[in-house]
């Protein structure tokens, strides 16, 4: 009897009795890192961040650059049931807006990946982007609106503009001028923390 009971004892303390909470980064470019060393993007930077102040979160990045709206719809379903987060920051659409896709079929894709997460029963974060002002007033109107609709629909917090503060200050970019460099990723940490903290 007694080593009956030990055993479950040391069952219930199995590492699986103690997995941590993910938080899943599925984005682009921007979020994989472009152009940056091992550790200096701001999705390395938030796992620093959430050890330093003691969170149990494990960040996964599942962001590929080059991806649209529509790559994240096709590769979601799958994403999540590999890593069954708790929190998803939806860091897409940058791609879509530079290519001049259908705002209408991103703002569905957008809707399908937020779908799909909540689902899941996970907390969702999106993060928008804006584009250059080349791309005509009313596109890149519509184009940073398509964020809010979603958010708002959805019922989810947004971070309005990743690149906050950074702007087009090129000295936070690389040669691209389209993918902030190493100083730039303290600061897109900052937009981002305080309303995923709030997730937590």
């Amino acid at each position: 009897m007694i080593r009956l009971l030990t055993f479950y004892f040391l069952f219930a303390l199995s590492p699986l009795s103690f997995a941590q909470p993910v938080i899943l980064v599925f984005g682009d470019s921007l979020s994989a890192g472009y152009g940056l060393n091992q550790g200096e993007g701001w999705v390395q930077l938030l796992q620093s961040r959430l050890n330093e102040k003691k969170y149990p979160h494990q960040v996964i990045n599942a962001s590929i650059s080059g991806n649209t709206t529509d790559n994240g719809r096709d590769r979601i379903v799958k994403t999540l049931a590999k890593h069954k987060p708790d929190v998803v920051i939806i860091e897409l659409g940058g791609n879509d807006g530079l290519r001049g896709l259908s705002l209408a079929a991103m703002r569905k894709n957008l809707s399908f990946i937020v779908q799909a997460c909540q689902q899941q029963k996970a907390k969702v974060l999106l993060v928008g982007i804006r584009l250059p002002p080349n791309y005509g007033p009313l596109y890149v109107q519509k184009f940073q609106q398509s964020f809010a609709f979603v958010a708002e629909e959805h019922e989810i917090p947004i971070v309005p503009y990743m690149l906050d503060i950074i702007g087009e200050d090129y000295r936070y970019f690389q040669r691209d001028r389209i993918h902030p460099n190493r100083l730039g990723q303290p600061i897109i940490l900052d937009n981002i923390w305080p309303q995923l903290e709030k997730l937590l």
